[in-house]
């Protein structure tokens, strides 16, 4: 199969919802048509069938448990990656973790993640990832044995990442992209942390991890009913900061603004630009409330990550047995799951994954400066990559949680916005790449001195 280069032969601008002028790549169009229902539908319906996905559940089975699952999800990676002329490379990490009765994991058991990394032209050891979840769980999470299919939980977001892969091998980027089946998850996170633990031993470069963890539910507990609203949930700032960030961000602003802040302020304008039918709602949570997912593991280990799921749970329909009890249906089954909307949800990080793909790298060692003055000033570090054109400096004010003014300011690494009072607002400065895609806005870190 030819893969096609990511550079759009017309560029087309818009507004965006915040009055923005953004780039528009008509090839994204074409990704979100490639994103097919049916296909994510028969993966659902493959990996709900083998009847339970737990991480300690049966690993010798060809038809039932999590052995068969990450086997299975690892010869759909090869098939893509033989579709396309080998250009995924398809690996496992097999992590070995032992019994603790403190712990969700009472025998030793490999913990195993499968995936997929579809190698950058310009910066392969830039990442941008996709993560699913491959295990399940029924009422008693340490119920290895019992039918828990798992079919929005989370066989919909693994399905998803499959389903990009196929999508997005078609094209080359800049950038990496890793498609990822983490393991673990309902028993403790260990997926998330293990690869989290392997990049930085490896020194990856992650621009950024979208967990999606339930895709495919469009019916709450709530009784609403919408196929469009999808969550963003990100934490506010890194949870490594140091006594003296958090000190800067009392004094001098930020609490909102960390990397996965604006990851998720990311994929909110992708989605406004590329699939304005859909409605994101920004989270300013971690994750649902006194929960956790597997892209906490990634903002714990200092990298910016966020988790991408359906609007409204219906919890009668997660991490229960199958049963029906006072008139209700009890149970993650693969009726419960709305396929049309995995697929919109689906589109929305191939679109995202796609752009990130394609940016430059974002302006590091972002400093700012006008402190009793009419004006505001903001110095970076340029970046010796030959994707950059320029920088575009973004402001909003305090109290907003987007973007809503901006300025391409060229190919410098110091500008002065005159009669822009420092005060009033909070800044941030992208890298604009040639081809007109941007990365993510890096928020000032420091203070210009002099």
């Amino acid at each position: 199969m030819k893969r096609l280069l990511l550079f759009p032969l017309l560029l087309l601008f818009a507004w965006s919802a915040n009055g923005q002028d953004l780039t528009i790549d008509p090839q994204m169009y074409d990704i979100i048509d490639a994103v097919s229902a049916d296909r994510l539908e028969s993966d659902i319906r493959t990996l709900a069938g083998f009847g339970t996905r737990h991480t300690m559940s049966d690993t010798t089975s060809d038809t039932r448990g999590i052995g068969a699952a990450r086997r299975w999800i690892k010869k759909e990676f090869e098939k893509i990656s033989d579709q396309c002329g080998g250009c995924l490379e398809v690996r496992e990490q097999r992590t070995l973790v032992e019994a603790d009765p403190d712990s969700r994991i009472d025998e030793d058991t490999w913990v195993v993640n499968v995936y997929a990394v579809l190698k950058g032209n310009t910066h392969p050891n830039r990442y941008v990832i996709m993560s699913g979840d491959i295990d399940s769980r029924a009422s008693d999470v340490m119920n290895d044995t019992i039918d828990a299919p798992g079919a929005n939980d989370n066989a919909s977001g693994m399905a998803g990442a499959i389903e990009a892969a196929r999508v997005l091998s078609n094209y080359e980027f800049n950038n990496s992209i890793i498609f990822a089946g983490l393991s673990g998850e309902e028993q403790g996170l260990y997926g998330g942390r293990h690869m989290a633990e392997m990049a930085k031993e490896e020194g990856w470069e992650i621009i950024g991890v979208l967990n999606n963890d339930m895709i495919g539910n469009i019916e709450g507990v709530d009784g609403v009913i919408d196929n469009r609203e999808f969550r963003i949930f990100s934490e506010p700032y890194s949870s490594q900061a140091t006594e003296r960030e958090l000190q800067m961000k009392r004094f001098y602003g930020g609490e909102n603004d960390g990397i996965s802040r604006q990851l998720a302020r990311y994929i909110y304008e992708t989605t406004e630009l590329y699939m304005p039918q859909m409605d994101p709602m920004l989270i300013y949570r971690l994750d649902r409330f006194g929960r956790g997912g597997h892209h906490r593991p990634f903002n714990e280990a200092g990298f910016a990550g966020v988790r991408i799921m359906e609007a409204h749970e219906n919890y009668t329909q997660q991490h229960q047995d199958i049963r029906t009890e006072d008139g209700i249906e009890y149970g993650d089954v693969i009726e419960h799951v709305n396929f049309d909307y995995a697929k919109k949800l689906t589109a929305v990080n191939a679109v995202a994954m796609a752009s990130l793909a394609k940016a430059p790298p974002k302006p590091k060692n972002v400093e700012i400066g006008g402190a009793v003055e009419p004006s505001t000033t903001l110095r970076w570090d340029k970046s010796d990559s030959d994707l950059v054109k320029g920088y575009k400096i973004y402001w909003r004010p305090t109290s907003q949680p987007l973007w809503e003014s901006q300025r391409y300011v060229g190919d410098v690494s110091e500008f002065t916005l005159e009669n822009i009072v420092i005060d009033n607002y909070l800044f941030g400065v992208s890298a604009v790449g040639k081809d007109g895609h941007e990365s993510v806005v890096s928020y000032p870190s420091g203070l210009i001195r002099d």
